[in-house]
């Protein structure tokens, strides 16, 4: 096969493909599908603690280009790269992280979705009762969010405090906590706010418990089957979406953690490096410490791996393009760039933006 053809589900082999043939298919020519893998279990899980509650409505969940549930649609769409683990594997490499990878992440994630299914197959979120308690679902939902990290109003389900985000994920995520097996919520949220959300969720699944869903018709948007973006677009697009570009951005900030030297300083460097190991560049440092900088802020600021790692990889080009080197010592460097990364990461988490809307550059 000609290395920029591209694959149709006819003639692909997941296993035997090479990454640039991979990266050629359309996600629609992709052989995957729920049955038949690890995912179709968790499904069949997330039915049996639904069916455990005595609520008799079961989200038909499917394949998509991301975890979703429509807007108005009681479905559950599923990423495309959890049926193999090839498509993993590619995620981890364009992305660093699979989100959902394994079953406890993946029923975390399902039973979120599963709050989505059901407050629109019950029309729960047109109930009075439910916006006195979680809001307007009318609220526009913003490009970012600010969360209160020690905030008991709201229950801790997935990571990066969502339930925050809008009152639709403050009630999914009440939900799922509820939903969940052995969180024995009572007393994990005893003297919180958040426990009345989740009493109100109790009495309102009692409600419509061994009641069909008022709507049954629903559609599959952003099938995996029917999207004809290729791989490559596809990572190409998801990395738009995340990422801001900016030449000098980091110039003022990086100049205090390291010094920048001329081409002619450079060069004497360089020739001197090759006689002492304890010379560092700017750009070797951050190479040396760049996984547990990534994991401490991953850690810290609850934001995707991936977004934490192209920001890394910006300021240690940026550092390489000013000729920078390490002249402190190196636990006192790493801890001035964490914490530049991390206020960077934080204002992003806030604002949507690395240093604000009116410090972008």
């Amino acid at each position: 096969m000609h290395p920029d053809s591209k694959p149709t589900r006819s003639n692909i082999v997941l296993n035997a493909v090479s990454e640039e043939q991979l990266l050629n298919t359309r996600l629609c020519d992709l052989p995957v599908a729920i049955e038949g893998t690890w995912l179709e279990e968790c499904v069949h899980q997330l039915y049996a603690e639904l069916d455990a509650k005595e609520l008799v409505f079961h989200p038909v969940c499917y394949l998509a280009d991301e975890w979703l549930t429509p807007e108005g649609e009681a479905v559950i769409g599923i990423p495309f790269y959890l049926a193999h683990p090839v498509l993993i594997k590619l995620e981890h490499k364009m992305m660093l992280e699979a989100e959902g990878e394994g079953k406890d992440w993946c029923m975390q994630l399902l039973r979120h979705e599963a709050g989505h299914a059901f407050s629109y197959a019950y029309d729960l979120h047109r109930r009075e009762d439910w916006q006195k308690v979680f809001g307007s679902p009318k609220e526009e939902y913003g490009d970012t969010y600010k969360f209160k990290p020690y905030s008991k109003r709201f229950v801790r389900h997935i990571d990066g405090f969502y339930a925050q985000y809008h009152p639709d994920e403050d009630f999914v995520e009440t939900f799922a906590v509820w939903l969940t097996p052995g969180s024995n919520w009572q007393e994990t949220y005893k003297g919180w706010k958040a426990l009345d959300k989740l009493h109100f969720v109790d009495g309102m699944m009692n409600e419509i418990k061994g009641k069909p869903a008022l709507h049954q018709k629903t559609r599959k948007l952003w099938n995996q089957k029917k999207l004809t973006v290729t791989l490559k677009n596809y990572y190409r697009r998801k990395h738009q979406m995340e990422q801001e570009e900016f030449p000098d951005f980091h110039d003022v900030q990086l100049e205090k953690i390291f010094k920048s030297l001329s081409p002619e300083e450079w060069t004497a460097f360089k020739k001197e490096q090759h006689r002492s190991k304890t010379l560092l560049t700017a750009q070797a440092l951050i190479r040396r410490h760049a996984k547990n900088i990534l994991n401490s802020i991953d850690r810290c600021t609850g934001e995707r791996k991936y977004i934490i790692s192209r920001l890394l990889k910006n300021i240690s080009l940026r550092a390489r393009q000013l000729n920078m080197i390490v002249t402190d010592p190196q636990d006192a460097v790493v801890v001035r760039l964490s914490v530049y990364i991390t206020s960077l990461v934080m204002n992003y988490v806030h604002t949507g933006w690395y240093r604000g809307k009116h410090g972008r550059r």
